[in-house]
This record gives C-alpha cells, structure tokens and sequence, in this order.
C-alpha cells in the first residue's frame, strides 16, 4: 500500500515538501538555511511553478542550495548572483528568477551588484540569508556584524572606528526607485515561519506579475560561527540582532 493511501489528507499536519531532493544537508545543527530552503520549496510548489523557476546561489553556505531544491539553478561567481539573475530574467520572462545568497555575499563582495540590480528594478527577488558573520570560511566580520560582536577577525568586537557600521542593506533597498517589495523576516518559531513564507510567496509574485525587484532578508542564526549551542544562538539573535535588524516590511508599493 503506498502512503497517499495510508496517510488522509484531513489527518495530514505536515509533510515533506514535494521539491526537496532526499540528499543530506550539509548545514550545521541549527542553521537557518535548511528552514528557509523548505519554505522556497513549498511556495515554488504551491504557484505550480516547478518548472518555470530557475534559482541562483553564488559562493557561500548556500553554495550547494542545488542539491536540496529539484528546480533549474545557475551557479554564480562570489557576490555576482544579481547580475547572472539579471540576464536570466531578461531572456526568460515567463520563469520565476531569485537568488539565495547570505550576507558576506550580498553585502560585501557583491554590494555593486545587489545595489544596481534592485535599482534597476529587474524583475527578480532577492533572498538575503543575514547571519551577521562569515559563515562558510571560518566566522569572519561580515558588513553586517555587529557593533561589540566578536568574530575570528575581530576577536575584541566589532569597532566603529576600526571597521566602519554595520551596513543594513535592506533599510537602502527600501530607498531604491527600483524595488518594490522589502521585507525583513525570520524563522526561529512557528510563527516566523508563516511570516516569512508568505513574505517570499509575496515577492515571488509580485516579481512574475513585473513589479519590479524584491529583497527578503531573513535575520538567521551562525551557531557555529558564534560558537553557540542551536537554542542559545536563537536566544542571542532574539536578544541581539532583532535591535539593529527589526522585522517586518521595509517598502510594498501594493500598500502606498
């Protein structure tokens, strides 16, 4: 017997998403990326656009975002997915474009690249993973590290003097003429969760409906970067993050 016959639909509460490969993350206990791959998967589903979505991951943690989600991916040199999703929407106006990249990627090494596509307003989204920290290559200060927040390369803490602000990258795409959806989200509770599913589903759309550029950042936990346990870097991120980094819409042109 297979399992749609064992399982009712009435009696299901969750299960796995249809688009999700079978391959082992390689994520860290606790990491944000594996949640916010979920929900992409489930909102590609959901609009029926399996096969017209083509995602696009540079260098990163999320550098293997291919192997988890059975969709078309275009791999990208560091910081320059923008740019690859850039020409991919504009030969292919019919699929669902959107880059998967964190914050070293986005708001360090590709800064140019994410700045002028969103003001260019290209009819992409952007899914910006903010853990604060170079994740992949050893902890790192990120541009979005903050003030006092110690890392392998600022070991005392971040110093305005020394390192410059925290740079909030959705606060200046939310200025852009360009874009038309910025929201910032998380996925530390169930709650979180709805809101940043629909947060992406919203800006999916409003990018296929040709709205112009959408950021969603989701402000994600690095426990192993911050050499915390799983529940203890939610508790830092809650306590910490969420002050430099507040949630919610930034911009909706659908609400003006």
């Amino acid at each position: 017997m297979n399992r749609e016959a064992i399982i009712d639909p009435k009696n299901l509460v969750y299960e796995k998403p249809k688009l999700m490969n079978d391959s082992k993350m390689h994520y860290c206990p606790g990491c944000s990326h594996g949640v916010v791959h979920k929900l992409v998967a489930e909102v590609i589903n959901e609009m029926g656009m399996e096969e017209n979505a083509i995602g696009v991951s540079p260098v990163g943690c999320a550098v293997f975002a291919y192997k988890y989600i059975d969709i078309d991916w275009q791999e990208a040199p560091h910081g320059r997915a923008p740019a690859i999703a850039t020409g991919i929407k504009r030969l292919w106006q019919n699929k669902l474009v959107f880059t998967y990249q964190g914050d070293g990627d986005l708001a360090c090494i590709g800064t140019a690249e994410t700045i002028h596509a969103l003001n260019r307003g290209e009819n992409i989204t952007i899914i910006f993973i903010n853990n604060a920290i170079y994740g992949m290559t050893g902890g790192q200060m990120a541009p979005t590290t903050l003030l006092g927040q110690p890392t392998s390369t600022c070991p005392f803490g971040r110093d305005a003097d020394l390192h410059g602000y925290p740079l909030n990258m959705s606060d200046l795409a939310s200025r852009l003429q360009g874009t038309c959806y910025v929201t910032r989200q998380s996925v530390e509770t169930v709650g979180a969760i709805a809101k940043a599913k629909k947060a992406i589903r919203k800006a999916f759309e409003m990018s296929m409906e040709g709205k112009g550029s959408s950021l969603v950042e989701i402000v994600a936990t690095c426990s192993s970067g911050w050499k915390m346990t799983p529940v203890d870097a939610n508790k830092w991120m809650q306590d910490n993050l969420f002050d430099q980094y507040p949630k919610g819409d930034l911009k909706d042109i659908t609400k003006l």
